[in-house]
């Protein structure tokens, strides 16, 4: 039951194809259950893991025991490191939630300028990108498309515009947790020595920035059309070349962890000092004050996205003791419907803020209007206290990637690693797998990290011990299915290559030769639109990408990059997201409408990564890879 196990790579009938059909299995079933049966996300999982198990014992004659142990394994790496950075990251973000901040942060926003496109970069994009970062997964569609609701959009631009901004920061988000991901699966799969988190990301971090220099202009092309981009395209420009240099630096000379949270508050600097010595022509139709919008119910959309799939209720808010007019359609050379609905309101009454009286503040102070029509004024301090978390991010990371705290703290007792207990696999070179060595680094690890930060955010914003703990509480209740779903497809992903189901595949695969170049970026597109993470699409398919390479004489670091690259273009088709953002905009069973709206953008774009990774596998731009 617990014999020593070798991989093996054409056990029915020593062919490599007749095995293929076997080891698909496992993702065949996977893909039917989630994209064509529609079934819940972690039930989808569970499932496929049971037929992951039944093939590699059946048909690769995997002891039992072994298999199971492979599952267990995947299913702790699975919560740690990966949840254990979702977990502790929304925490954060529910203590803002709980002090009332998130809203003056979401205000702040609205005070940057009126113009409704550069607000879908400044929160879309920028503050987007600053969300996936810290907790991705989902979270910042969630909380994105209501921000933009509380402006004035009309739900199915303000669901397309998260979406499709959702993109470039994908691969590094939840503190780069894809590309841990992918770096543990590929270098168990291949010898490869640059197969690191370190050298991975600043492969991705040649590739995703050139992403990000067009998708703030997709973003004002999808707000107001040719118009959009005629008039905004300073701006545009600005937030997408600031991002893309951003994350280069940091993914190849700072931090890889760090990346996302880097380029996404330097874009989101470098146009708020913009449009502070340059504004676009706003249109009358779209030039309505932010303030006048209804601010839906951000922290309900949360919540119901992150209990589970099929579980997203609506999220905007209700107006209150106001009266509205809404803004006439476009006809004019924009070329398709404004986003907005902007709205503004006709009585305004005077209300208090934290026990201060709004008629003694300064007169130039900017305000804001709460969902009531009653009229807010925060405070610098306020404001600062808004931002402390993600600064507070920022600094810890900061101190804990620094040459010799990072070299001390992968030393014993803070990063512990050992062979996973009972495991005996071997691969075909009889050598033992390094796939069955378990790193735990409780300490250094993003997660712990993560909750430092939540400590010291909960005593800047004044939230009690009682009160962040019950938060913390919530998040894992919010999380449950989740947490099912992630462990479900790592242990799913550690028994497919363990067992050498993923070994088949790519020996099936390499039979492409070099034109599997151009489709490795399209196998991880498939495998995020399927499972709605950048994360499980590199746990699925990393080891298959590499093993390919090898076989087809490719590069694998540059396919096992595409992977992760070209999945980020799946993200805002995925059943999952896609729920997310109807739900959130209360559009739920309406999914197909925010479908037709992004999946031609999601074409495009998934066409330029395939020819960027087949030019950089060539001699034109092969000097990009490290």
């Amino acid at each position: 039951m617990f014999d020593q196990f070798t991989v093996v790579t054409d056990p029915v009938g020593d062919s490599v194809a007749l095995s293929a059909i076997f080891a698909v299995l496992p993702l065949l079933t996977l893909f039917v259950l989630l994209g064509v049966l529609k079934v819940k996300a972690w039930l989808a999982g569970v499932i496929s893991l049971a037929v992951a198990l039944i093939v590699a014992i059946a048909v690769y004659a995997m002891p039992i025991g072994q298999a199971v142990l492979s599952a267990t394994e995947g299913a702790a790496f699975g919560f740690f490191p990966i949840l254990w950075i979702v977990i502790n990251a929304i925490w954060v973000y529910n203590l803002t939630v709980e002090s009332g901040h998130f809203d003056v942060l979401r205000r702040s926003f609205e005070r940057v300028s009126p113009d409704m496109r550069i607000q879908a970069i400044i929160i879309a994009f920028c503050f987007g990108a600053l969300l996936e970062a810290l907790a991705g997964f989902g979270t910042p569609v969630a909380i994105t498309v209501v921000m933009l609701m509380a402006l004035g959009f009309r739900p199915i631009h303000a669901a397309s515009v998260s979406l499709l901004a959702n993109t470039a920061p994908v691969a590094f988000g939840a503190l780069a947790t894809p590309i841990v991901t992918l770096a543990s699966v590929s270098s168990g799969a291949n010898p490869d020595p640059r197969l690191t988190v370190d050298t991975l990301g600043a492969m991705v971090g040649r590739q995703t920035p050139i992403l990000a220099v067009v998708v703030p202009l997709m973003l004002v092309a999808l707000v107001d059309g040719r118009r959009g981009i005629r008039q905004t395209w300073p701006a545009a420009l600005v937030a997408g070349v600031s991002f893309g240099l951003a994350q280069f630096v940091a993914a190849n000379y700072i931090s890889v962890p760090l990346t996302d949270i880097v380029a996404a508050l330097v874009s989101a600097a470098a146009v708020v000092l913009l449009v502070r010595v340059w504004r676009p022509v706003t249109p009358a139709d779209l030039g309505r004050e932010p303030e006048a919008a209804a601010v839906p119910a951000a922290r309900g959309a949360v919540d119901a996205e992150l209990a589970g799939p099929g579980r997203v209720g609506a999220a905007a808010g209700t107006r209150s003791d106001t009266t509205s007019t809404a803004a006439p359609g476009l006809g004019g050379s924009g070329g398709q419907t404004p986003p907005g609905d902007p709205r503004i309101d006709q009585t305004v009454s005077t209300g208090r803020h934290r026990g201060d009286d709004l008629e003694s503040r300064p007169t130039d102070q900017a305000h804001a209007a709460t969902a009531s029509g009653r009229w807010i004024a925060d405070t610098p301090a306020e404001i600062g206290r808004a931002y402390a978390p993600y600064l507070i991010i920022i600094a810890i990371f900061s101190v804990a990637n620094l040459g010799a705290v990072k070299t001390a703290l992968a030393k014993e007792p803070w990063t512990v690693k050992f062979a996973w207990p009972g495991l005996d696999i071997l691969g075909g070179n009889g050598k033992p797998l390094s796939s069955v060595t378990f790193t735990l680094n409780w300490l250094p690890a993003a997660g712990t990290l993560m909750i430092l930060a939540g400590i010291l955010t909960a005593l800047v914003l004044r939230v009690s011990a009682g009160r962040a703990l019950r938060a913390y509480g919530r998040t894992y209740v919010e999380l449950r299915y989740a947490i099912v779903t992630v462990m479900a497809v790592l242990a799913l992903a550690y028994v497919m290559n363990q067992s050498g189901q993923t070994n088949t595949l790519g020996a099936f695969l390499a039979a492409a030769g070099g034109a599997f170049v151009f489709l490795s970026a399209i196998l991880g597109w498939i495998g995020v639109a399927v499972t709605g993470s950048d994360t499980s699409a590199n746990a699925l398919f990393g080891a298959l990408q590499v093993q390919t390479a090898a076989r087809a004489g490719l590069d694998p670091l540059l396919l096992a990059a595409a992977n992760s690259s070209g999945g980020v273009l799946g993200k805002m088709i995925s059943p999952q997201n896609l729920a997310i953002a109807a739900g959130a905009v209360g559009m739920a069973g309406r999914e197909g409408e925010i479908f037709r709206k992004v999946f031609g953008w999601s074409l495009v774009l998934l066409l330029f990564m395939c020819v960027l990774v087949a030019l950089q596998a060539s001699p034109v731009l092969s000097w990009m890879v490290p």
